[in-house]
């Protein structure tokens, strides 16, 4: 697994090992990145289910200002640690170990601005998860009309069109995955 583009273009983050978790494969990491596109550069990025943290990383490689990981799990938490040392990611960064609903809960919390960009990518099996993430964001002062949420998923898994405020606007779909991109409306 390396960075496509950006900064840390063509270095390489450690992998995941004995552990249940797919990550996201470099080449829908760029297909992401291609269509989010210089939007990224500034941006506030949120990687939900970071694993790796490698989507998180592309971000920050690719000019995020600001990027949160969010993880549940203790060593996967550390792999993200050892991914940004690796890399001397030092500065405007931050890892949230705990379940993706509480970590958007705690981040609302501390009032802090919205984030431009919001990925999620739950285990494909945990379905109901991104029903309920997505109510989660919905409800949440961290998106703001401006904001996109992309959730990565099986191609064969649909999600609703709406999720109260949150409007899917495209679905695009690489190999056996999917991306269906979301904005908040008013």
């Amino acid at each position: 697994m390396r960075i496509i583009a950006g900064t840390f273009r063509s270095r390489h983050l450690l992998p995941l090992r004995k552990l249940k978790t797919r990550p996201t494969s470099d080449m829908l990491r760029e297909t992401l990145f291609n269509v989010l596109g210089p939007a990224v550069e500034g941006s506030r990025f949120l990687d939900l289910f970071a694993g790796t943290g490698a989507v998180g990383i592309e971000a920050v490689s690719r000019g995020a200002s600001f990027a949160v990981f969010v993880e549940n799990h203790a060593r996967t938490t550390r792999l993200i640690e050892q991914n940004l040392a690796s890399l001397a990611i030092t500065k405007n960064v931050r890892i949230v170990k705990s379940d993706a609903v509480e970590a958007i809960e705690r981040l609302e919390s501390e009032r802090l601005p919205p984030f431009n960009f919001i990925f999620l990518d739950p285990p494909y099996a945990a379905e109901g998860d991104y029903h309920e993430v997505l109510r989660s964001i919905e409800k949440s002062s961290i998106v703001e009309t401006g904001t996109i949420i992309i959730a990565e998923h099986r191609k064969t898994f649909g999600l609703p069109e709406s999720f109260g405020r949150l409007q899917r606007y495209r679905v695009l779909c690489q190999g056996d995955a999917a991306f269906s991109f979301f904005q908040p409306h008013s």
